[in-house]
């Protein structure tokens, strides 16, 4: 009797210029049984999404040479399935640039600081909610 092959665990891309928030969280989400994928940079994480399928995507808005937000949209508008499996991470949610932008793009928000119980919370949901859905387009 054939066994099917063991599932893929979900993959996490992680985008932060902060190096250390990103082994914390890295390091979190792997010992909870998750892929993760690891950029620094808004370019680094587009060409990684270019070549690897995310589940969900954990996004600073606060990046060396491109937005967060810009970032967003730049996936949004080349990777559609990816709405709905984006986090934004800011300190600055209440500043009037970021909740304008906001309004406009609904999208989840984890505020920094914040524990990681709501990053586990968020990605088991968005992981739940795309196997509910079926599988991802390529």
């Amino acid at each position: 009797m054939m066994t099917s092959p063991p599932r893929k665990p979900p993959t996490v891309l992680l985008v932060d210029d902060e190096a250390g928030l990103r082994r914390v969280l890295e390091r979190f989400l792997e010992r909870n049984g998750y892929r993760v994928l690891s950029a620094g940079t808004a370019e680094a994480a587009y060409e990684l999404l270019a070549s690897e399928e995310a589940d969900a995507l954990l996004l600073d808005i606060q990046l060396p040479t491109m937005s967060g937000l810009a970032l967003y949209l730049a996936i949004i508008h080349r990777w559609p399935r990816m709405d709905g499996r984006i986090a934004i991470m800011t300190g600055d949610a209440e500043a009037e640039e970021v909740r304008a932008w906001l309004e406009h793009h609904h999208c989840f928000v984890l505020r920094k600081p914040f524990n990681l119980q709501q990053v586990a919370d968020w990605v088991a949901l968005v992981i739940q909610s795309n196997r509910s859905s079926g599988a991802m387009d390529a």
